[in-house]
């Protein structure tokens, strides 16, 4: 049994994290095969992979991502910081208020801040592909009355883009996007265009020149038309009392109107904009009086601070003076490169002609020594992040199972379990099999021959041809006859620490703010088996304070969150007991009893098929719950519900999945989700949701329908040390009862498809670090 006391728990909302930093004392073979120096052992305990919601990731989105920012960089890439798009007041690709054609490098994240005329956007942007795009942006505008129900000093609203570009720039041709602007929110900013930029560096002038032409709709289309050119009509304002529908009878309707500009870099630090404007900010600039437009012409200057943040001040429509400040950044590339210890060179073995002693294989006989072989691969793993869980040897092949706790790509994992192998065991030993276990399931099996191994080390293509010759297949659920570490179970694991629990969008505060103490501890009595639970204390905090009882027409499962903050000071944020097998091959199993999640308790199954190399999984989850009590502690309230979903999971391939969800949610409601999500080979993962069920828009109220953001970040893109944990949250616009579904800990999918062929094949590239 093993105990690891932390100093800094992180687990939120019925997830977590654990961590154990300790050096670990190893054997100089150990540390002669991982590289020489001091190991830290990164084990995290429990199925508390990642540090769940809002808290950490908002702190990075608005401060911890910008260690960069803090002083000015002088070693950031000049040409690569002239390509890349500035962002407008719109948070997206643009001049000053108006779009532009060119799209953010691929997989960039984009935060733009803007502020004029008492009119704040805040925005994130997504380059989803290397032509679409799509942004999240929340508002607020300073003495907005009349236009929506109820009177508001800042009136607050949310509104998605999406941007496709449909040529890139050429030697002649420009690059042409068109947009959809605030497609999906209440209306306040919806508009569509058609834009063209092209760029000129041999000018007159010194530096580049970038100039943009095009046509806009609705809001882009409201000053200077030129006509309707696809018909219809439209008016200033197409939201309705809920809003969160696409208007598609709306799109490219009514009034067009052109706008231009022009934007002059005119070195690697300075450039100035000039720009038509076709927005006549009809509502802002009538009867609102927010603001007086006595031009069309905007102008403005920004400054690249550092690779990643860039300054803007600007004079808008005549009368008003705005700044913008724009951050981006990429996950391929870290804030802190990655560094993994190196290895020794693979152990090659000598010839059997002349040494033929050490093919003897008599060793294989011998319990004693196979045990003693089995104990110095367990130290050579261990000093390489690795566990060993089980071995088995004859004389020709050996079957290792190892747990990963401290590398995102499995191939390091892979390539590190096979050259422990070569390192220790006997020469006779040709063919080594590589199973790699999480939460006590197999997940695949990688094959490899060690002459493969020993004739492609230094190969110049030394990746690609062991793939070549690897085989990636299943895994048995058990190994009989094994010989087995011990030393894994039973084990014990616990943690202390502060939490923050911040809530969103609420039209009186938009950020409420809950933190203090959290305790999370699990028990692990043999493979498969979890019981675990977490204990929390509010030292302060906002999110009760909302005290306005909910409005929603369903069971309230989800907007009674202000009263289950309120009454709960110190709660059992889960407590729960966890059993997870393999019933046969390509299946695998969960069942889960306790307090689930924060509001909701019972029983939830989970079958998931999955073969090791294919792109699609299937999965079925019924769940009976019942709804937990406001104090957080063992009583409930009246209201249960049975709730499930038959679930589609595809891997795309290039890093693109997809998961399509039918069932049952938490309110009774039925109906899908669908989630689209890119995952980068270093961990980070940004997707997107909706969900549609039988509930009407008026009966779920504002926002129409169940929409968010995902975002995961691996801890390991901050520390520059290998890192298996991560950060999670959902950005939802709104939280409503609709297509709330049920938080369950440890669902199969992610977990079981970390070590299969894609994953393995995605950063194969790696197992020779």
């Amino acid at each position: 049994m093993s105990r690891y006391c932390r100093g800094r728990g992180a687990r939120q909302n019925g997830g977590g994290t654990e961590i154990d930093l300790q050096g670990l004392s190893v054997p100089n073979l150990a540390n002669n095969i991982a590289g020489k120096g001091r190991f830290v052992d990164q084990r995290t305990k429990l199925g508390m992979r990642r540090l769940n919601r809002g808290p950490l990731v908002s702190m990075l989105l608005a401060g911890v991502a910008l260690p960069g920012v803090a002083l000015a960089d002088p070693t950031y890439d000049i040409f690569e910081t002239l390509e890349r798009p500035s962002l407008n007041f719109y948070g997206s690709p643009g001049l000053v208020d108006m779009p532009t054609a060119h799209a953010l490098p691929d997989g960039q994240l984009a935060i733009g801040v803007s502020n004029f005329a008492g009119m704040t956007r805040t925005t994130l942007t997504f380059q989803a592909t290397p032509r679409l795009s799509a942004s999240f942006r929340y508002v607020g505008i300073r003495d907005w009355t009349d236009v929506v129900p109820g009177n508001f000093d800042t009136y607050r609203d949310r509104s998605f883009d999406l941007r496709y570009m449909l040529k890139k720039e050429g030697a002649f041709w420009p690059a042409i996007t068109v947009g959809l602007q605030d497609f999906a929110g209440t209306g306040i900013y919806a508009g569509e265009y058609v834009v063209a930029t092209k760029t000129f560096d041999n000018t007159l002038l010194p530096g580049r020149v970038k100039v943009t032409g095009g046509l806009g709709w609705g809001r882009l289309g409201s000053y200077g038309s030129i006509g309707a050119p696809f018909g219809g009509n439209r008016g200033s304002f197409v939201g309705g009392s809920t809003g969160g529908k696409p208007s598609f009878d709306q799109w490219f309707r009514g009034s067009a109107a052109p706008f231009a500009g022009v934007e002059w870099a005119v070195n690697d630090r300075w450039t100035l904009k000039a720009e038509y404007s076709s927005d006549a900010y009809e509502t802002e600039d009538g009867s609102r009086e927010i603001f007086t437009r006595k031009s069309q012409f905007n102008f403005g200057t920004e400054y690249q601070y550092s690779d990643g943040l860039r300054l803007g001040a600007y004079y808008l429509y005549g009368s008003e003076i705005g700044v913008n400040l724009q951050y981006q950044l990429n996950p391929r590339k870290p804030l802190t490169p990655v560094k993994i210890t190196p290895v020794a060179p693979l152990k090659v073995r000598p010839s059997r002609a002349t040494s033929p002693a050490a093919w003897d294989t008599q060793w294989a006989a011998s319990t004693n020594q196979q045990r003693s072989l089995r104990d110095q691969v367990k130290e050579v793993l261990d000093a390489s992040g690795l566990s060993l869980v089980a071995l088995t040897l004859d004389s020709a092949k050996a079957e290792l199972r190892l747990r990963n706790d401290r590398y995102q790509a499995p191939a390091v994992a892979v390539g590190r379990g096979a050259r422990a192998l070569a390192w220790v065991l006997p020469a006779s030993v040709e063919t080594f099999r590589i199973v790699l276990v999480e939460e006590g399931l197999a997940q695949s099996a990688v094959t490899l021959r060690r002459s493969d191994l020993e004739a492609l080390e230094f190969d110049p293509q030394a990746a690609d041809a062991l793939l070549a010759v690897a085989g990636i297949g299943e895994a048995t659920p058990r190994l009989p006859g094994a010989m087995e570490n011990d030393d894994l179970y039973p084990d014990f694991a616990w943690s202390i620490g502060p939490y923050l629990s911040p809530s969103y969008f609420d039209p009186e505060e938009p950020v409420r703010l809950d933190g203090g103490v959290e305790v999370t501890a699990s028990y692990r009595p043999a493979p498969g088996w979890t019981v675990a639970g977490g204990l929390k204390h509010r030292l302060f905090g906002s999110v009760g304070d909302k005290t306005t009882p909910s409005n929603s027409r369903l069971p309230t499962v989800r907007t009674e969150g202000p009263r289950y903050a309120r009454e709960g000071e110190t709660i059992i944020d889960n407590a729960y007991v966890s059993k997870q097998w393999k019933p046969g091959n390509d299946l695998y199993a969960r069942v889960t009893a306790g307090y689930l999640e924060r509001m909701f308790g019972g029983v939830s199954a989970e079958l998931l098929w999955k073969p090791v190399n294919s792109n699609l999984a299937l999965g079925v989850e019924a769940n009976y719950v019942k709804q937990r009590d406001y104090d957080g502690a063992l009583g409930f309230l009246d209201y249960s519900v049975a709730t499930g979903h038959v679930s589609a999971y595809y891997a795309f391939g290039g890093g693109y999945h997809g998961q399509l969800d039918v069932g049952r949610y938490l309110a009774g409601d039925v109906g899908a989700t669908v989630t689209l999500t890119r995952e980068f080979t270093n961990g980070w993962k940004v997707g997107g949701f909706f969900t549609i069920t039988d509930v009407s828009a008026e009966e779920f109220g504002e926002g129409s329908f169940d929409k968010g953001i995902n975002l995961t970040i691996p801890i390991g893109w901050f520390l520059g040390e290998p890192d298996k944990r991560s950060l999670s949250t959902t950005i939802r616009p709104i939280q409503r009862d609709g297509g709330a579904r049920l938080q369950v800990p440890g669902r199969l999918y992610e977990q079981v498809r970390s070590g299969h062929r894609n994953s393995l094949e995605d950063q194969w590239s790696r197992v020779w670090e």
